[in-house]
């Protein structure tokens, strides 16, 4: 007859094989919360990266600039006649800064395929390393930040057109040009004209050189306001002053030297958003009087803001070579006066 033998077991000293499903969720919360952690920590690294590479662009800028002047004994205008036109000769596409100095930039091929006897808009297609493109369509990396949320090319009836940048010349604080006299602002890169460096009279570590621009920037142009228009102190004014709207094409053409493509003012303050509203959208827009070149009696007023997708504040360079970060609340008679050339203002920084 067989016996048995009953044993009783205490359940808790079993061998487990796994993770019951509580145990589980538990560890599933706690990867969440360390993820949730170290996410911001490496946003803000590699947003710091790409403010050191942004900054780095600006010092290259500004020293190719520099460069320019040692090479030439004047500055480059901010908008140059082709060669070949003369104020008053009828409408006509100027050059930028950013076209003049680009042998300064390690791009002398690029320059050497350029015919500054024409202007932009008749400049035949150019043919770089077996590839046939307009010259407007170039993308050139040191005229782009990283933080950039368009880097793309600007396209018109399906066809490359223009590529944006993120660096604008000073073109001072609000006026910036009356072709009637050829008169020219305060700002470090004029209107057809070349300055020499002895123009600096406020010293070149206290004068504004190159600032961060945003691509695809809403602005208004050619409301052609006559007679002198005082600056306004509003940004809720800008919009009422009219003029053509185009809702995403400012700062998009780094070939361009007006005002609004590739420069900017200190009317405000950096970042300031200045609104216009249509329907249920808001736009954050720029404001120029009058473009360049299309008018011989219109002066040129522009409200073109520095701004950047940088926490806080926007890179700027000065005439001195530096590089320096700008923040957004930065008294706004410090901001001006850092924009003006010959202003005689007296200020310190913090």
């Amino acid at each position: 007859m067989r016996s048995y033998l009953l044993v009783k077991t205490n359940p808790s000293s079993r061998n487990r094989d796994g993770f019951t499903l509580v145990e589980l969720l538990v560890v599933i919360s706690i990867i969440g919360i360390l993820i949730g952690m170290l996410l911001p920590a490496v946003q803000q690294v590699r947003e710091a990266a790409r403010r050191t590479a942004c900054a780095n662009n600006l010092r290259q800028i500004g020293l190719a600039t520099l460069n320019y002047e040692s090479a030439f004994q004047k500055f480059p205008a901010s908008w140059q006649l082709p060669y070949a036109n003369n104020l008053g000769s009828g409408p006509t596409t100027g050059w930028s800064t950013q076209a003049l100095i680009l042998p300064f930039l390690e791009q002398g091929n690029l320059f050497d395929n350029v015919n500054f006897n024409l202007g932009y808009g008749d400049q035949p297609p150019i043919s770089i390393g077996g590839e046939t493109r307009r010259l407007q369509a170039t993308r050139i990396p040191t005229y782009l930040c990283a933080s950039e949320v368009k880097d793309e090319m600007r396209f018109k009836n399906d066809e490359p057109y223009h590529y944006p940048l993120n660096y604008g010349g000073n073109a001072g604080t609000w006026f910036v040009f009356n072709p009637a006299s050829n008169s020219v602002g305060q700002g470090t890169l004029c209107t057809n004209r070349k300055l020499s460096m002895g123009a600096i009279t406020d010293g070149t570590s206290n004068t504004l050189f190159w600032g961060e621009v945003k691509a695809y920037t809403p602005y208004f142009r050619n409301a052609a306001i006559s007679g002198n228009i005082p600056m306004p102190s509003d940004p809720a004014l800008i919009s009422g002053l009219g003029g053509d709207f185009k809702s995403n094409s400012g700062h998009t053409e780094w070939v361009d030297g007006r005002a609004h493509q590739t420069s900017f003012t200190t009317t405000f303050t950096p970042n300031t958003v200045v609104p216009h509203v249509i329907g249920n959208q808001q736009y954050d827009v720029d404001w120029t009087n009058q473009q360049e070149g299309k008018s011989m009696t219109a002066i040129t007023y522009a409200s073109v803001t520095s701004r950047s997708y940088h926490p806080g504040g926007v890179n700027t360079s000065r005439c001195d070579g530096s590089v320096q970060f700008e923040t957004s609340n930065i008294d706004l008679p410090i901001w001006q006066a850092l924009s003006t050339r010959n202003g005689r203002e007296v200020f310190s920084e913090d």
